[in-house]
C-alpha cells in the first residue's frame, strides 16, 4: 500500500527495569514499560489535569542488550519504533490482543545520577548516549535460553519462536 507508514517516536520514563532474556535461538530480547505524561487545564473547573499513558516496549538484538545493560527504572529515554498488535490465547483459551512498540532505536536522554552502569552492565565501559554498537554476545552458560517474561494481563512478552520471529528483519 503506497503512502502508509507505521512509525512511533516517544520520550518518557521507564516504569520498570528492562527484562533481558534470550530466545532458544540465542537472540536477545528486552521488555519494559514506559510512561508518557501530558497535562492540561480543565476549562470548567480551572484545575490542572495530569494524564499518564503507559506503553509496552519490546526490543531485539543489540538494542535489547543496550536496554538490559544500560537502562533502569525512572530513566528518561527516547524510543523509536513501530506499533505491532499480536493475538494470543489466555489460560482459558480466550483470544486476547496485545499492542506494543517494537523498538528499532532506544537512546538514554538523561545522565545517571550515580555515574554507574545499570545492574548487570559490563564494568569499565561508559554509558553511550546513543544505541550501543557492537557484536552479539551469547548468554552465559547456565542462563535460561527461553522466554522468561510473561504478563498474564497483556499476554506473552514476545511471540514464540514457532511463529517465525527469527526471520523478521528488525
Amino acid at each position: 500500500m503506497a503512502g502508509s507508514m507505521n512509525k512511533v517516536l516517544l520520550i518518557g520514563r521507564l516504569g520498570q527495569d528492562p527484562k533481558l532474556s534470550y530466545t532458544q535461538g540465542g537472540q536477545a530480547v528486552a521488555n519494559f514499560t514506559m510512561a508518557t505524561d501530558e497535562g492540561y487545564r480543565d476549562r470548567t473547573s480551572g484545575q490542572k489535569v495530569e494524564r499518564t499513558e503507559w506503553h509496552r516496549i519490546v526490543a531485539w538484538r543489540q538494542t535489547a542488550e543496550f536496554c538490559g545493560n544500560y537502562l533502569s527504572k525512572g530513566r528518561l529515554v527516547l524510543v523509536e519504533g513501530k506499533l505491532q498488535t499480536r493475538k494470543w490465547q489466555d489460560q482459558n483459551g480466550q483470544d486476547r490482543y496485545t499492542t506494543e512498540i517494537v523498538a528499532s532505536n532506544v537512546q538514554g536522554l538523561d545522565s545517571r545520577q550515580d555515574g554507574a552502569p545499570a545492574q548487570g552492565a559490563p564494568q569499565g565501559q561508559g554509558r553511550p548516549q546513543q544505541r550501543q554498537q557492537g557484536g552479539y554476545q551469547q548468554p552465559p552458560q547456565g542462563q535460561q535460553n527461553g522466554p522468561s517474561y510473561e504478563d498474564e494481563d497483556l499476554g506473552p512478552a514476545f511471540p514464540s519462536e514457532a511463529s517465525g520471529m527469527d526471520d523478521v528483519p528488525f
